[in-house]
C-alpha cells in the first residue's frame, strides 16, 4: 500500500518552515525567505535601454532595479495598454522571474505567469502546452478546443499541468478564475501609479500545497494559528477537502518540529556527506558554477563480486541523489560522479533508475547524458535559493 504524504507547516527561528514527509522520510524542506519578491507583479519604469545587450534596466519597487531581457520578452505589457517600441521612461508591467542573487539584480519578465493547481496562465506567450508527463494524446486533443474557446480573444496562453489529467471540469473552472485574475491585474495597472504592487505571489507553504500531485497528500498539519486560518481559507476555495485533511496540532509537550525530527533534517541537509544504507556515501559540493556529487563505496562490505557491488551502490546512490536534490532544493547544472562501470547494460540501468527517481520531483529535473568520462550531467530548474543558503541567512 502506497504511503500518503503529510505537509507540515510550522515556524523555525521566526521563519515559516514547510516539510513534506512520507512515513519517516522527509522529502522536501522549505524556509520562507522574507526578502523574496519572486512572482510579484509591479508597474515598473524603464531606467535605461541597453541596445548592445538587447535588454533594459527597470526600476520597480522601493528603489529596486531589475534586469529585463528584450530577447526573452517578445511582447512588452505597457501600463497604459498601448504597444510601441520600448524607450527610457516607459511604464511597463513586470513580474519578478528570479530573485536577486548576490551582486545580480532581480530578473524581470513581461511574460506574466498565474499558477494554479491544474494550469499556469501565461501572458505574452499565446500557446497551449501540456505537461510532458501527460502522454494521453486523445485526452489532450479533446481538451484543446475547450481551452481555445476560453482563451478566445485573450492575449494569453496556458500550460496544462500534470494534475489536470482526468480533471476536466476542475481544470476549466480554474482556468476561468486565472483569466479573471489576469484581467484584474491589467485593469488595475491603468489606475495605479508607477512602482505599485499589482499582484503578490502566494507564500511558499501554499505553493507547496498546490504543487502536490492529486491524491498524494493525506493531510496538512500546523501548530501556528495564523497559518491555520490562512490554510482554512485556502481549503474553502479549493477542492482539497475532498482528498486531504487539515489539522491544528496542539500538543504543548512535544513541538511539531520535534515530532517529525525537522531540526535534525535541517541539520543533515547542510552536511556534505550523506551515508547510504549499503555503507557507501555521497559527497555533495555546491560551487559557484554547479553542484558536484561524488559517489563512494565507503564501508560497504558485501560478499558480491566487484561489478555487482558497484552496480548496487550506484543504483542506491541514484535514488539518494534524486532525494537530496529535492530535499536541499539544489538546482542549475549538476554533475554526478558515479563509480565507474564497465558494461553498457549497467550504465543503461543506472540512467533509467536515475530518470525514474527524479520523475516525482515537482521542479523540472532533466537527466541529460553520461559523458565520455562517465560523469552524469543533470539540470534542475532554479526557482528559489537552495536550502543551505536559506539556513545560512538565519545564522548570520
Amino acid at each position: 500500500m502506497k504511503t500518503l504524504n503529510k505537509l507540515i507547516v510550522t515556524r523555525w527561528h521566526d521563519r515559516v518552515l514547510t516539510a513534506l514527509v512520507s512515513g519517516k522520510e522527509t522529502l522536501e524542506l522549505g524556509l520562507e525567505d522574507a526578502s523574496s519578491i519572486l512572482g510579484n507583479i509591479y508597474i515598473g519604469k524603464v531606467q535605461k535601454v541597453v541596445k548592445n545587450l538587447n535588454s533594459a534596466f527597470v526600476d520597480f519597487s522601493d528603489g529596486r532595479t531589475g534586469y529585463y531581457s528584450l530577447t526573452d520578452n517578445k511582447v512588452t505589457l505597457f501600463a497604459d495598454g498601448r504597444h510601441r517600441k520600448l524607450k527610457e521612461g516607459d511604464e511597463i508591467i513586470v513580474q519578478v522571474a528570479k530573485d536577486a542573487v548576490k551582486t545580480k539584480d532581480p530578473v524581470l519578465s513581461g511574460n506574466l505567469n498565474f499558477s494554479g493547481k491544474y494550469a499556469v496562465l501565461t501572458a505574452g506567450k499565446r500557446v497551449i502546452g501540456f505537461s510532458s508527463k501527460i502522454d494521453d494524446r486523445e485526452w489532450k486533443e479533446r481538451m484543446r478546443p475547450q481551452i481555445e474557446q476560453l482563451l478566445d480573444g485573450k492575449s494569453t496562453g496556458v500550460i496544462i499541468r500534470t494534475n489536470a489529467y482526468g480533471q476536466e471540469t476542475k481544470l476549466l473552472r480554474e482556468l476561468s478564475a486565472l483569466l479573471e485574475q489576469f484581467d484584474r491585474v491589467m485593469n488595475l495597472a491603468q489606475y495605479r501609479t508607477c512602482y505599485s504592487l499589482l499582484y503578490e505571489a502566494e507564500p511558499d507553504y501554499l505553493k507547496a500545497l498546490r504543487n502536490c500531485p492529486n491524491g498524494s497528500l493525506e493531510e496538512v498539519v500546523t501548530d501556528q494559528p495564523d497559518l491555520f486560518a490562512r490554510l482554512q481559507e485556502y481549503f474553502r476555495i479549493s477542492d482539497l477537502s475532498e482528498t486531504t485533511g487539515l489539522r491544528f496540532y496542539e500538543d504543548k509537550l512535544l513541538s511539531l518540529a520535534k515530532l517529525y525530527s525537522l531540526e535534525y533534517a535541517l541539520e543533515q541537509s547542510c552536511q556534505k556527506r550523506v551515508w547510504l544504507k549499503s555503507g557507501g556515501y555521497l559527497i555533495i559540493e555546491c560551487t559557484e558554477a554547479m553542484v558536484v556529487i561524488d559517489v563512494n563505496t565507503g564501508k560497504y562490505s558485501g560478499k558480491k563480486n566487484l561489478a555487482d557491488t558497484i552496480r548496487l551502490i550506484n543504483l542506491e546512490a541514484a535514488q539518494e541523489v534524486a532525494h537530496q536534490l529535492r530535499l536541499r532544493n539544489l538546482s542549475g547544472i549538476i554533475m554526478v560522479d558515479f563509480i565507474d562501470m564497465d558494461t553498457e547494460e549497467d550504465k543503461a540501468l543506472l540512467m533509467d533508475t536515475l530518470k525514474a527517481a527524479v520523475r516525482p520531483d515537482p521542479v523540472k529535473t532533466t537527466v541529460v547524458d553520461m559523458t565520455p568520462l562517465n560523469l552524469v550531467e543533470m539540470t534542475r530548474k532554479k526557482e528559489k535559493k537552495p536550502l543551505w543558503e536559506q539556513i545560512a541567512q538565519i545564522s548570520k
